[in-house]
């Protein structure tokens, strides 16, 4: 996906070992703390109160991980540049959310990291790979575009706050769609071929290529309230495409790699959750229970797996203790079943709520937990 050639030893640092546990910690403290603030009656933090809670995982966790994943080495200059500006864009939407500094600090580092992630998808020749830049790039500005959402208030055509959300969501389930199946796919072949087994089915671009454009549609279509359905219509036959894509990878012939079976078990929570939402829209119901299916289920899943099996392979050439990726699809995959379960008033179910909560918040302590403890090694090993 990206090129680390222009990378010198010694002079620049793995952005993932900065920004996946900033993300990890993220993760594990806003979810909690946005029930805390509802339920405590106290409104604290103010920023993660109604779509401040989606703003942060989306914008923030979301983001973190896109840092971390595709600037690969850079200087520390830069790397310090981007994660100051990325924790005091936390710090201070968390406590002001209304604030100029608040306001300005968020779209100030999605468009920086714009600025360095999206020329490095530039050297792909077929249109296909070409995709992953333009939608960081369309997911960064949402972000000035949720800003402007707010300043113009629900009476202009300009989409509102959780309509661009929603949009967002859908665009994370593309990026997700398409990088997983970039990881998957060469990884499943190279374990069956030390079996002795083809696997004629890897990237498939027909499939891919369908995916993108479905999935690029259903974006633009959940923008408006009037194609809300058509939406759902197309976000149906992209969970169907997702699913065929993940049979033909045949995954059973890898009972030995748990790292893999975890990796396409969040696969498997994208066309769930695309299913799900799908026919959510079409019934014209709340589709916001049925979005958590992809941030927490997909997005959960597949972050806390590439985020530990990177951490591995850095530090010990090795994918990560079957154990650990399987505790975490489990908890992560209870997580989003239970806020599923919980609605589209989750405050009325506050049981349901609080055990996704309680296991969200575990499973992302023991990432970060994990990702400093693998640090050291890692860094030794460099040297």
């Amino acid at each position: 996906m990206t090129s680390d050639k222009s990378a010198r030893p010694g002079k620049n640092t793995h952005a993932f070992w900065l920004f996946f546990p900033a993300a990890a910690i993220l993760a594990a403290l806003a979810v909690p703390l946005s029930i805390y603030g509802v339920f405590s009656g106290s409104g604290w933090p103010p920023g993660l109160l109604a779509a401040g809670h989606g703003h942060e995982l989306v914008f923030g966790f979301a983001l973190a991980l896109i840092a971390g994943y595709t600037l690969g080495p850079q200087p520390r200059r830069i790397l310090a540049t981007l994660f100051t500006l990325w924790l005091l864009a936390r710090i201070t939407w968390l406590l002001a959310p209304d604030s100029w500094p608040a306001q300005l600090l968020s779209p100030a580092f999605a468009l920086l990291l714009a600025r360095y992630v999206v020329p490095r998808f530039n050297a792909a020749k077929k249109w296909r790979n070409k995709i992953a830049g333009p939608l960081i790039l369309v997911l960064c500005l949402m972000v000035p575009g949720f800003w402007l959402a707010g300043l113009v208030g629900p009476e202009s055509l300009f989409p509102d706050r959780t309509r661009l959300l929603q949009s967002a969501v859908l665009g994370l389930l593309l990026l997700m769609t398409f990088m997983g199946g970039r990881i998957i796919a060469p990884a499943v072949a190279g374990t069956l071929e030390k079996k002795g087994i083809p696997l004629e089915a890897r990237v498939q671009p027909r499939i891919e290529g369908a995916l993108i454009v479905l999935l690029i549609v259903v974006m633009g279509l959940a923008m408006n309230a009037a194609t809300e359905r058509l939406a759902g219509a197309v976000l149906l036959s992209a969970a169907l495409l997702i699913t065929v894509r993940i049979l033909r990878w045949r995954l059973w012939h890898c009972p030995e790699r748990p790292d893999l079976l975890v990796l396409a078990t969040g696969y498997l929570w994208l066309a769930a959750g695309a299913a799900v939402a799908g026919t959510h829209l079409l019934a014209g119901i709340a589709v916001t229970p049925a979005l958590h299916l992809i941030t927490i289920g997909a997005l959960g899943t597949l972050s806390a797996s590439v985020m530990l099996r990177l951490a591995w392979q850095r530090a010990s050439r090795c994918p990560p203790p079957g154990w650990q990726p399987v505790t975490l699809a489990a908890m992560l995959g209870l997580s989003a079943i239970f806020r599923y379960l919980a609605g589209p008033t989750p405050f009325a179910s506050p049981g349901w709520l609080w055990v996704s909560a309680g296991l969200w918040c575990l499973a992302y302590l023991g990432v970060a937990t994990q990702l400093l403890i693998l640090y050291r090694p890692a860094h030794n090993r460099r040297k």
